[in-house]
């Protein structure tokens, strides 16, 4: 289910000194043909690797203009429909049209506290990076238990 960017409605975050889906990817996929030169269309965004694409949506739900549509499989989203979440301030919502017309909307909240206000620490000392590489005890350790000699090869 890559991003795929509709060339119709992408204006490469023109407002922006970086197209926002480019600067947002965790796989750097997303790209902006500044001249043409790669897909046809200058100053458009695009998915350069689509098998590649993590399907995190993170391009889909940022892109200030809507161009960016996920191409669902097709026991979720049969082929003619379409998938579009439209961000809103404290909430996502989730636009699914049918093929046969029908419009579906799920609402969701992105966030649970003000923005700001999150402890991403929860209430543990904040990391010292000086220490990361001295073997001793990160911030995780102990929240999970495994056994390291089932990754090790004999």
């Amino acid at each position: 289910m890559p991003a795929f960017v509709r060339t119709n409605d992408c204006d490469g975050c023109r407002s922006r000194e970086e197209a926002l889906c480019e600067y947002i990817c965790p796989h750097d996929l997303m790209a902006l043909d500044r001249d043409g030169s790669v897909t046809g269309h200058p100053l458009k965004a695009y998915n350069r690797e689509p098998e590649q694409c993590w399907e995190c949506y993170a391009c889909v739900k940022l892109c200030p203009r809507y161009a960016i549509e996920v191409r669902h499989y097709a026991d979720v989203v049969p082929l003619g429909a379409s998938v579009q979440p439209i961000h809103e301030g404290q909430a996502i919502e989730w636009a699914i049209r049918f093929r046969n017309g029908t419009v579906k909307q799920f609402r969701f909240a992105t966030r649970t506290t003000p923005p700001g206000s999150a402890d991403p620490y929860g209430g543990e000392p904040d990391a010292d990076l000086a220490r990361l590489d001295d073997g001793s005890v990160l911030f995780t350790r102990g929240t999970h238990a495994c056994d390291m000699s089932q990754f090790i090869a004999d």
